[in-house]
Formats: structure tokens, C-alpha cells, sequence
């Protein structure tokens, strides 16, 4: 068999390795915003080909949120795919540096978690990570191993790899800086102890959002100063949420969560612009390259009606997190009262007693909130005004109406939420 020198190593690629190679660069390259240093990452892949040992993938989380949404799961979905090329997860929980939280993006100190707090958010991650990642094949690590034990001299040392000047060129503290917004010097760890993690676990290559590249690379740097090999940093694009502009984010409410309902799921994934669907199977899935061609090939085409295909996408986001059976009756659904614009057959109902009612009236934004289908009178009285309250197909929109509550009406809040009153 024919060989093939690699100009970078001297490690020599027989045609079967040079073709694995080649394999490994395409799956891993995919969707990736950014790989630092590119020619590293080939050289440690070649490594790996040639004496069967796997790399070590990092992804380090500090538990600050309990919840994750699609957003989130873009480094997920990487982490799989290099689990499928047979190589190790490292999964980082920063139970000790989530006491601190991540100052990425922040304009001002964030709040210190408390210990219980940390460990019960990073039990809750775990678990939600087992719908993307096969975490019998996973390393779970938690930072306080090496970091709690640390003692002064061990801190002072750390410090010393660095420098303010280096701090100071991260985005968020240099606009701090300059605006004289306070910067608490515990702050200036972050980073050091999340490359550290690196350091403590030799880790081969590191992943993170486009905006965690800071510290992806302090982990590259602390390696080089403590004598190690320097990992690769993966940074994945962040994506955008159902309003196609802002990064998907809870605060902003344009999410999708993991967690939701299937009929959630699905109701949600139909409101993404067109123009974003192809990112979301890129990024947010778990589809072959070639079936992702095929996707991209049938869009310019026009060979394929984008609803279609959101329809598609909607089908593989509840079935990943809810399986395929969710999937089917989601689909149902959205068709039953999406495109029949008719009423749901599985209405909740929800009780209603009637010493509740004042001559057999209530509130509307009472009414809203005792159903259920809003959880404050604020946002009952939001939804009222927007014109995205029904009762029995008919829409309410005076904040100050009240309503003759009559046994099995139907509630409706924007397109999802249905209730069905039981009068009691």
C-alpha cells in the first residue's frame, strides 16, 4: 500500500489513515465559527489515527442556570460528534468556578452562587445533556478537585502566568474599564482557573460558544507556561433565536427549551425564519453533512416548500428531546389547530369554583392567571392587550372585561395554551 508523508509531522499516513483524517477534519470542521490553531488540530488528529489513542474533548460548564434551551446545545451536538469518532468527553462542572460565574458579556460583578445552588443547577445539566450526548462515554469532572485544595502560594503562581495588560484585552472588562464600572479582582481568576481545568486534565482540545474564546485560549496559554502540549480551541457560533436577530436567550424569550412540551417544541420551531432553518440543522442537530447537502440542495431548488422543512426540522427537535412517538402527536396537533384552525381534541380542563365567580363572573386576567395559561396578572394583562386572548374562538381584548364563566368554555392564550373550564 501506497503511503502519504503529512508535511507537518513525521508521522507517515498510509491511504486508509489519510482518508480517516480526512473524515475526522470534514465532521469536526462543520458549522465550526472558528478552530485556533487549525494546523494543531490536524496534527493531533494524526496522532490519534496513527496510535489509536483517543483526543480529549473538553467542555467546561458552570451550572449558573438550571435550564438549557437550542442555543445551548450547539456545543452539545459537536461534543456527540467527536464522541462518534471514538474520541473522550471531558465534561468540566464548575462547581467551584460557578461560585464566581463567568463575567463573559457582563457589565457588572455577577452574583456569587452558593455551593448548594452550584450542585444542584450541575446535577439538572446532566441529566439534561443525556438527550444529545451518550454519557456512558463521558468523563465528569468537577473543578473544585484540583481548585478548592489550592493554597495561597498555588494562587500567587497561578497569577503569575499572566498579565493585567492580557485581562484587560477581553471585550467585557476592557468597556468596564473604560466606563470606570468596577471590576472586583476575584473576577481576574475566571479565566485563569477555567484554563487551569485544562492544565489539570491535559486536555487535547477544548469547545465553547464564539464568545468564550478568551478563555479557551488562556487555556492554551497556562498549558504552554506549565510545560504541556497547547490544546485546540473550537469556537461554535452562537445561535440566533425565533426573532432571527438576538441570541437565543430566556431573558429575551426567544428560546426554545429542551425541557418544554413536545407541542411547545414544535409550535415554537415553526415560528423560525426561513432564513435561519438550514443554520438550525447545521448547528442544532444531529443530521448526516450529506443529508444537511441534500436539505441545502432542495431549498435553492425550491423542490421543497420551506414549511415543509420546517415541519422537518420541528419533527427532529421533539423527537431528540422527547421521542419519536411525541414527535407524531406533536405534528397532530400543530396541523389540528395550526392549520385546521380547529380547537385541540386534548384540552386540559381546570377547575374553576364558582364561589370564585361574583354573579358568575371573573376577571379576565383573573380568569387567565386561575387557569393557568399565564403565570402573573402582568403578563395576563400583556397577552389581553396584544389581542392573543380567545374565548370559544372569539378574542378578548379589553383588560378590564368581565367574564361570564360558563362550564367547558375554552381559554385560549396566544397559539399553544388551551384550557377548559370545569366549573366546581
Amino acid at each position: 500500500m501506497s503511503t502519504i508523508q503529512d508535511k507537518e509531522t513525521d508521522l507517515t499516513l498510509n491511504e486508509t489513515e489519510k482518508k480517516e483524517l480526512e473524515r475526522q477534519l470534514s465532521v469536526i470542521q462543520r458549522g465550526a465559527a472558528e478552530i485556533v490553531p487549525e494546523e494543531d488540530l490536524r496534527k493531533k488528529i494524526i496522532k490519534s489515527v496513527k496510535t489509536g489513542k483517543p483526543l480529549k474533548i473538553k467542555l467546561g460548564l458552570d451550572p449558573s442556570a438550571p435550564d438549557i434551551h437550542v442555543g445551548h446545545t450547539v456545543v452539545l451536538h459537536k461534543m456527540r460528534q467527536f464522541q462518534e469518532l471514538g474520541h473522550r468527553i471531558q465534561l468540566v462542572i464548575g462547581d467551584f468556578t460557578g461560585r464566581i460565574g463567568d463575567p463573559t458579556g457582563k457589565s457588572e460583578t455577577r452574583k456569587q452562587l452558593t455551593e448548594e445552588e452550584v450542585k444542584r443547577n450541575a446535577e439538572t445539566y446532566v441529566e439534561q445533556f443525556s438527550k444529545i450526548l451518550d454519557m456512558d462515554n463521558i468523563d465528569i469532572f468537577y473543578n473544585s478537585k484540583w481548585l478548592a485544595s489550592m493554597n495561597f502560594s498555588d494562587v500567587i503562581q497561578l497569577a503569575s502566568k499572566t498579565t493585567v495588560a492580557r485581562m484587560l484585552e477581553r471585550d467585557d472588562f476592557e468597556k468596564r474599564f473604560k466606563s470606570n464600572q468596577a471590576i472586583s479582582l476575584h473576577e481576574f481568576f475566571y479565566p485563569l482557573m477555567q484554563g487551569y481545568d485544562s492544565v489539570a486534565m491535559e486536555t487535547d482540545i477544548e469547545l465553547g460558544g464564539t464568545d468564550q474564546k478568551f478563555n479557551l485560549l488562556m487555556g492554551r496559554q497556562l498549558q504552554r507556561e506549565f510545560g504541556q502540549e497547547q490544546q485546540v480551541a473550537i469556537m461554535m457560533p452562537l445561535l440566533e433565536g425565533l426573532d432571527g436577530t438576538q441570541k437565543m436567550s430566556k431573558s429575551l424569550g426567544n428560546y426554545i427549551g429542551i425541557d418544554e412540551s413536545p407541542n411547545d417544541i414544535f409550535g415554537k420551531t415553526m415560528s423560525i425564519p426561513d432564513e435561519l432553518m438550514i443554520k438550525y440543522f447545521e448547528l442544532a442537530t444531529d443530521i448526516s453533512g450529506d443529508e444537511l447537502d441534500r436539505l441545502k440542495k432542495d431549498l435553492d431548488e425550491g423542490s421543497v416548500h420551506p414549511r415543509d422543512m420546517k415541519m422537518k426540522l420541528a419533527q427532529k427537535f421533539v423527537t431528540m428531546f422527547h421521542g419519536e412517538n411525541a414527535a407524531e402527536e406533536a405534528e397532530k396537533h400543530f396541523k389540528t389547530v395550526f392549520q385546521k384552525r380547529a380547537l385541540p381534541e386534548d384540552i386540559q380542563a381546570v377547575e374553576i369554583k364558582a364561589d370564585q365567580l361574583e354573579e358568575g363572573r371573573m376577571w379576565i386576567v383573573s380568569l387567565i392567571v386561575e387557569l393557568g395559561l399565564c403565570s402573573s396578572n402582568s403578563e395576563a394583562r400583556r397577552m389581553v392587550q396584544q389581542g392573543a386572548v380567545k374565548i370559544d374562538e372569539q378574542k378578548v381584548q379589553d383588560v378590564q372585561a368581565q367574564v361570564d364563566v360558563e362550564p367547558d368554555m375554552v381559554v385560549q392564550v396566544g397559539k399553544r395554551k388551551f384550557a377548559r373550564v370545569r366549573l366546581v
